[in-house]
């Protein structure tokens, strides 16, 4: 980026009212668009994804998870929750322990598609 974040625009109406049309027309219900800004949101929580980011590497316990990122096993808890609801990540009993990964590829390939956008936009800085 160049440092001009002024938004550019333009000066009038619709100029392409055909194009304008058959974008309206592919655009998804608007009820699916709040669904898929509610996703997004979930993972705006830096601890959130620092738990994705570990799971992405391996599954783990809520135990692991606390000491990993060195918090309690109730905070971690809490985040495994919003993100269960948002079917990001599932988790397995064995005995006692429950062991948590994430929900499918589509979040693992969310979760890196993301993280090598950011880092290939540090490059341009």
């Amino acid at each position: 980026m160049d440092g001009n974040w002024d938004i550019q625009a333009c000066d009038c109406e619709v100029i392409h009212s055909e194009v304008v049309e058959a974008v309206k027309d592919r655009m998804p219900p608007e009820d699916q668009l709040y669904i898929l800004a509610d996703f997004f949101k979930i993972l705006g929580d830096s601890t959130r994804t620092k738990i994705i980011c570990a799971l992405d590497e391996e599954e783990l316990c809520v135990c692991d998870l606390a000491v990993l990122l060195n918090m309690t096993k109730s905070a971690i808890s809490h985040q495994l929750r919003a993100l269960r609801l948002a079917n990001l990540v599932k988790f397995r009993r064995e005995g006692k322990v429950v062991y948590y990964s994430l929900a499918d590829d589509h979040v693992r390939q969310i979760f890196e598609t993301g993280f090598q956008h950011i880092l290939e936009n540090r490059k341009e800085d």
